[in-house]
């Protein structure tokens, strides 16, 4: 059966530069903070020590029923029994990926525009992840407008997540665009209090 999904604050995983220990420990600090959603993001790992990972993670996110989605990867997905897929322009179209995992899983897929935004909708998508919506390092993505934001969220029936750059200081200026949540990457990631940042962020888009 699918969790339901919030997708107000969404942590996308990023482990440069840091220990696996304080790596479990900020994920864990997050949901603390009431992070709704953690997306396993891993482009350099191994697939062994992506599924380790994300085993380990599973037990984590399942302890404080808070839904797992993994990144790209659809086969770690399938092996951990993660709640959810996310994937890109890059990846399985997300229409195979819908008919691979049924319809009691999450599926995200990115769109920075109005038809990939239409089609990911047909596709099967539960969301839509959009951006980068500021300047970031974490994304290699061009920057879109907030009036382009704005678009993709009238475009759709599905819920639009905002992704890019998006922190404690700007989170508050996408509070009247249409989008159901943000995902954040470094500003949780590289926070010297993941679970104070976390709050803060939910606060902003309040």
């Amino acid at each position: 059966m699918r969790k339901k999904i919030n997708l107000k604050t969404c942590l996308v995983t990023n482990r440069d530069n840091i220990t696996n220990k304080e790596f479990f420990n900020i994920i864990k600090q997050a949901i603390l903070g009431n992070i709704s959603i953690v997306q396993l993001r891993e482009k350099t790992t191994s697939s062994k020590e992506f599924y380790e990972i994300a085993i380990k993670l599973k037990k984590l996110c399942d302890k404080y029923d808070v839904p797992l989605i993994i990144n790209d990867r659809l086969d770690i997905a399938i092996a951990v029994n993660a709640d959810g897929v996310h994937v890109g322009d890059e990846d399985i179209p997300g229409s195979v990926v819908r008919n691979i995992i049924g319809n009691d899983k999450i599926l995200g897929i990115s769109a920075s525009t109005v038809n990939d935004a239409i089609a990911a909708e047909k596709a099967g998508a539960d969301y839509i992840g959009t951006g980068a919506v500021y300047p970031t390092k974490s994304k290699d993505k061009e920057v879109i407008s907030i009036e382009r934001l704005k678009e993709v969220v009238k475009s759709v029936n599905i819920p639009v997540v905002a992704i890019g750059g998006i922190n404690e200081n700007n989170v508050s200026s996408l509070k009247n665009t249409g989008i159901k949540g943000v995902a954040i990457i470094s500003a949780i990631m590289k926070s010297n209090n993941p679970k104070k940042t976390t709050e803060n962020l939910g606060i902003g888009l309040t």
